[in-house]
């Protein structure tokens, strides 16, 4: 017993040190970050975003599904699970005749579930909800002053710690809630060099500080349809989040370059301004199918109301989003004990229309990827190493926007172990 608790102990402190690790180099470029509350994080654990995302209709004993409360009913009542992943991207940036390449890791997520009665699970966890990362320079002529030179920059995001608890309401059907805890810092800097020693110049930061709890449910229900056929249905409800928030507010003029200023004066020193975010309310639905534990099919949407969503002041206008996916599994013997027979082929799609719309144009999102899933029979069979692969695109060329074609490499650790077992003494 105690060397399986030690054994789940340092299985939990790598899983963890994977995921910080990660995190510390979360260091993402992308223009539409400066939006909202940043780049949203729509990923699901990494076996299923090789699925391209699909979750809601989607439960397994060995891994963690926390876009959807209602999964974590399928926990073995015997075992531990833990589930961590990281990501790196490839992001080429274009506009114009202009091109732009970054490479930045960014963690995905560090989850752990087990069961807590023979109708009770529970699982706990921690994932980005968005994030910023912007580094943009502009420049136009004014009359009479000459060529102006604007910068901006921005980072930091939004995380989610979460505790979700999911019920066995009948054969089949389970019930689950989130109860996530919000919080993080977004920093946004802007900067106007007028050029010369005539002018000015204005350096303004700002920092975000957000906390508060969010609320999601869902529902999901299992059933077979003659031995060798099992149809899943879910769906998922996410709540209208009023989230606190604060701002930090610094303006100071300057004069010669940023970097080696001659002359520098705060006009403007502002700490504590309140405010709020609304994370709007969300609906989705699912529907899965397995044959004979072999082969997989589902499929998920998702509605997002961005109309009510704001920021501080009446900020950036969103639009409602609709996010579509699909997803293939497919294992040549899950029963078998050879290693090949075990491995898991992975394939998905997906497409969002995106909140985002600028000079008229709907900053849409498409991406397909394909992953393999390696069982690790040093801890056990049904723990497991997964690789994804994603290429996908957000933006557009049309007028003078910005189109962002990306590379992902998705790495996620799945340890199941034997929490505890009653030892029969002959």
């Amino acid at each position: 017993m105690f060397r399986k608790v030690d054994h789940i102990v340092w299985m939990f402190l790598f899983c963890a040190l994977f995921f910080f690790s990660a995190q510390g180099q979360n260091e993402i470029n992308s223009p539409y970050s400066s939006y909202g509350i940043g780049v949203l994080n729509r990923s699901s654990n990494g076996i299923l975003d090789a699925m391209g995302g699909v979750s809601y209709a989607m439960q397994n004993p060995y891994y963690i599904n926390f876009r959807n409360p209602a999964s974590y009913a399928s926990f073995d009542s015997l075992s531990l699970v833990a589930d961590v992943g990281a990501s790196v991207f490839i992001s080429n940036l274009a506009q114009n005749s202009q091109t732009q390449q970054n490479t930045y890791a960014q963690p995905g997520y560090l989850a752990i579930g087990l069961p807590v009665t023979r109708h009770w699970r529970t699982s706990l966890g921690i994932l980005p909800f968005s994030s910023v990362g912007y580094d943009i320079e502009t420049s136009e002529h004014i009359d009479n002053i000459g060529e102006v030179d604007y910068a901006y920059s921005g980072s930091g995001g939004v995380y989610q710690l979460y505790w979700g608890n999911a019920f066995k309401i009948c054969k089949g059907l389970s019930i689950g809630l989130n109860a996530s805890y919000m919080f993080g810092t977004i920093f946004s800097y802007r900067n106007t060099d007028f050029g010369g020693d005539n002018y000015l110049n204005t350096f303004i930061s700002n920092a975000y500080q957000v906390k508060g709890i969010y609320l999601d449910a869902g529902i999901q229900y299992m059933f077979n349809v003659g031995e060798n056929h099992r149809v899943g249905l879910g769906a998922v409800y996410g709540n209208t989040a009023y989230i606190w928030a604060q701002e930090k507010l610094l303006v100071n003029s300057y004069s010669g370059s940023y970097l080696s200023t001659s002359s520098y004066d705060t006009i403007l020193y502002e700490d504590g301004v309140q405010g709020r975010l609304n994370i709007p309310q969300s609906v989705g639905g699912g529907l899965s199918y397995t044959y004979k534990n072999k082969m997989t099919v589902a499929a998920d949407v998702t509605w997002r109301n961005w109309d009510n969503f704001q920021f501080m002041k009446p900020s950036d206008s969103l639009h409602n989003s609709i996010t579509t996916s699909v997803g293939f599994q497919y294992i040549p013997d899950p029963f078998s004990n050879k290693f090949f027979k075990k491995m898991t082929f992975r394939l998905g799609g997906k497409y969002s229309t995106g909140e985002l719309r600028l000079h008229n144009k709907p900053i849409s999102e498409f991406g397909v990827c394909i992953g393999v899933g390696v069982p690790l029979t040093t801890f056990n069979t049904h723990s497991s190493i997964n690789l994804m692969f994603e290429y996908g695109k957000i933006g557009t060329l049309a007028n003078n926007l910005v189109r962002q074609n990306y590379f992902r490499v998705a790495l996620c650790f799945t340890l199941q172990e034997r929490w505890y077992q009653r030892v029969k003494l002959d």
